[in-house]
C-alpha cells in the first residue's frame, strides 16, 4: 500500500495536471482570438484613415468651425480620466498596468488640485477604483475582449458630454497598444479636446488637397465629422486595447502552463523518491525479518547437537539400556 506522503503527492500532481489542461485551453483559445482581434483592427483601419483623409481635405480648403471639440486648452481645473481595462483577469500584468497607469493620472490631478471624472471601460478597472473608494462617473463593461462600433458610440458620446457639459477641461484616454504578440505599451494620451485641424493635417498624408467643393459648407461638414472623428478614435483604442488584452493573456497561459509541467516533473521526482524509499524501507523490514526467523530456528537445534556430542548416552539411560531384556 502506498505511504500516506505518496498518497499527497498523487493528488497533488493530479490538481496540477487538470490545471495545466485548462491553462492550456485558455493559451489556444487566446490565440484564436488575438487573431481575429487584428484582423479587426486592420479591418477598422480604412473608416480612419478615410475619415482623417476628409478632415485633412477640409483643413487644406480652409476650412475653420468653432467647436466644442476644438476647445482650446486653457487653465484645467478639471480632468476627465477614460480608463480601458479588461473584463477578466488572467491575463499577466495587462489590467494592473493600465490601472496603475490611470491612477498616478488621477492622484496628479489631486496633487494639482484639480478635480476629476473617472470614466472606467471593464469590470476590473471598476472594481479596483470602487474598492479603494475613488468615485466613478460612469463605467461601461461587458466587451471587452469583442468591442463594437455601437460601444464605442455610446463611450464617445458620454465622453464627448462630460466634456461639453460636465466641466471637464481636459481629458484624457489610458489604453494598452498593441504593437505586437509579444509587446504592448501603456500609453496616456489628450483625447479631448481634439488636435486644431491644422494639425491633424500634417500628421496625415502631406498631399491632402483643396480641390473640392462641399455643401452645404466646408465647415459645416466638418462640424458633423468631428464627432465621428472621435468615434474612430475610441473604436481603434478599444480594438487596440482588446488585442493586448489576448496577446497578455495568451502568454500569460503559455507561462503557467510550462510552469505546471515544470511542477509536475518535479512532484513526480519526488515521489518516485518517496515510492522508492518505502520499497526500501519495507524489503529491510522483510529481510530482517526473515534473519529474526532463522535465528530463532537455528538456536534449539544448535543446543541439542551441542549436548548430545558431550553425552551422547546418559549414565541413568545406559545403565537402563544394560540390565533390560533382550529384545532381540
Amino acid at each position: 500500500m502506498p505511504g500516506a506522503q505518496e498518497r499527497v503527492l498523487r493528488r497533488r500532481i493530479g490538481s496540477v495536471q487538470n490545471t495545466k489542461k485548462i491553462t492550456r485551453a485558455m493559451e489556444l483559445i487566446a490565440a484564436t482570438r488575438v487573431v481575429k482581434a487584428q484582423q479587426r483592427a486592420a479591418e477598422a483601419r480604412p473608416y480612419a484613415e478615410h475619415i482623417t483623409q476628409v478632415i485633412q481635405d477640409l483643413s487644406a480648403a480652409g476650412a475653420e468651425v468653432e467647436h466644442p471639440l476644438l476647445r482650446p486648452v486653457g487653465d484645467v481645473s478639471r480632468v476627465g480620466v477614460v480608463v480601458l481595462s479588461a473584463d477578466r483577469g488572467l491575463a499577466g500584468a495587462y489590467n494592473s498596468s493600465v490601472i496603475k497607469a490611470a491612477e498616478r493620472e488621477v492622484m496628479a490631478a489631486r496633487a494639482d488640485g484639480r478635480e476629476y471624472d473617472l470614466v472606467t471601460i471593464g469590470r476590473k478597472a471598476k472594481g479596483y477604483f470602487t474598492f479603494r473608494n475613488y468615485p466613478i462617473t460612469t463605467s461601461f463593461e461587458g466587451f471587452s475582449e469583442n468591442p463594437t462600433f455601437e460601444a464605442a458610440a455610446d463611450i464617445a458620446a458620454r465622453v464627448i458630454d462630460l466634456f461639453t457639459e460636465g466641466g471637464c477641461d481636459r481629458i484624457d484616454l489610458v489604453y494598452t497598444r498593441f504593437i505586437s504578440m509579444g509587446s504592448q505599451e501603456v500609453v496616456v494620451r489628450r483625447f479631448l479636446p481634439l488636435e486644431t485641424t491644422g494639425r491633424i493635417a500634417e500628421e496625415g498624408d502631406a498631399s491632402a488637397t483643396a480641390g473640392f467643393e462641399f455643401e452645404p459648407s466646408a465647415e459645416a461638414v466638418l462640424a458633423s465629422l468631428l464627432p465621428r472623428y472621435v468615434e474612430s478614435r475610441l473604436f481603434a483604442a478599444l480594438l487596440d486595447a482588446a488585442a493586448s488584452e489576448l496577446a497578455s493573456r495568451q502568454r500569460a497561459m503559455k507561462a503557467a502552463t510550462d510552469n505546471a509541467q515544470e511542477l509536475i516533473v518535479k512532484l513526480t521526482r519526488k515521489m518516485n523518491q518517496v515510492r522508492q524509499d518505502a520499497i526500501t524501507t519495507e524489503i529491510m523490514e522483510i529481510i530482517g525479518g526473515a534473519e529474526a526467523l532463522a535465528d530463532d530456528r537455528d538456536e534449539p537445534s544448535e543446543l541439542i547437537l551441542s549436548h548430545l556430542d558431550s553425552d551422547p548416552f546418559p549414565a541413568h539411560l545406559a545403565g537402563r539400556h544394560a540390565s533390560g531384556p533382550d529384545r532381540t
